[in-house]
């Protein structure tokens, strides 16, 4: 009994730091700085993002995420996505957004394409190598619906 009570007296007292983070994700993610390096391949310099110390600390790290499915050709299924901190006619590819305001999402099972805001858990990961990629992955998510255990 005593193990158990530390148990929730430590999620308690934990609780408000991890909802900070997931409140803010997206605010956290956007601290970010850019330096240029060549590449190789394409010839000529391009922009590297450079991560803050509150953004490495959430490499490999359980999110939670709240924004909107970006319908965008060539993905292959509802299991692979983008998603954006911002509705489609003001996101990264459409509105005037930077690259840092979205993310590529492979869930575990389907998510059904929505206009509305929704919530993921995933794991989090960064990338800074792969141009052709964006520089947040959103891997093993899933829909978060209200009433949820451990949803934010």
């Amino acid at each position: 009994m005593k193990k158990l009570l530390l148990i929730c007296l430590f999620a308690a007292l934990a609780t408000p730091t991890l909802m900070a983070q997931q409140t803010n994700l997206w605010k956290t993610l956007s601290k970010i700085t850019y330096e240029k390096k060549f590449d190789d391949l394409l010839g000529f310099k391009v922009d590297v993002p450079v991560f803050s110390e509150g953004i490495k600390e959430l490499d490999g790290e359980m999110v939670e995420v709240s924004g909107y499915i970006v319908p965008v050709e060539g993905y292959k299924s509802h299991s692979e996505f983008v998603f954006s901190a911002y509705p489609y006619n003001m996101c990264f590819f459409c509105g005037g957004a930077g690259p840092e305001t979205v993310m590529e999402v492979t869930s575990l099972e389907p998510v059904k394409y929505t206009t509305d805001k929704v919530r993921l858990r995933g794991k989090l990961a960064l990338n800074n190598e792969d141009i052709n990629r964006l520089m947040y992955v959103l891997t093993d998510a899933k829909l978060v619906k209200d009433g949820d255990a451990g949803s934010r």
